[in-house]
């Protein structure tokens, strides 16, 4: 939290919270969530898009920035972590080919990190494909990219981002047009 003062510190109209529960409804223009739904199971991702839905006002934003561990991006950080960790969940062959297959391993070393908050560790497993499906639920998508080369799509790239707004927004971008410009391998 400091780190996050400090580096905002004189943005105009930024305001820091220990707990979400302090957060007024309909409050919030934008949402950044980086690198935190591949940790969560799915219970706990449900809770959260219900947090976004609260707290975000109609023309609300949410960027969700999540790793890809599929295709090709899975198999050269499963390299990498072969060589740091040979052996562990996330550094075993088998897990590694069946995510470049696109068929990432399903189960997955689930931990308690506080009462009641499962957290998966590991980003093995984690398929940005289901993500994105269960966030057309809940949430419209106006934009998918891939990163840090957009050109690249998810083809290539170890990241994806997603933008996206409350179901009760209006927006001229429709579903469609984000599937056709969106690269999902």
């Amino acid at each position: 939290m400091e780190e996050a003062k400090k580096n905002l510190n004189g943005v105009p109209n930024v305001v820091f919270t220990e707990t979400v529960e302090t957060i007024s409804t309909s409050s919030v223009d934008l949402i950044f969530c980086l690198e935190v739904f591949e940790h969560l199971p799915s219970k706990e991702t449900e809770d959260a898009f219900n947090v976004f839905k609260r707290v975000l006002n109609d023309q609300g934003k949410i960027v969700i920035g999540l790793p890809i561990e599929v295709g090709i991006p899975s198999l050269y950080k499963g390299l990498f972590r072969m060589v740091r960790r040979f052996g562990a969940y996330d550094a075993r062959i088998g897990n590694i080919l069946r995510s470049f297959a696109y068929v990432p391993p399903k189960e997955r070393p689930c931990s308690e990190i506080a009462p009641g908050f499962a957290y998966y560790f590991d980003h093995m497993g984690f398929d940005y494909r289901v993500f994105a499906s269960v966030l057309r639920e809940h949430f419209y998508i106006d934009q998918i990219t891939g990163g840090p080369f957009p050109a690249f799509g998810a083809i290539f790239n170890p990241e994806i981002n997603f933008l996206a707004r409350p179901k009760a927004s209006h927006s001229h971008v429709s579903e469609a047009d984000v599937a056709k410009k969106a690269v999902l391998a």
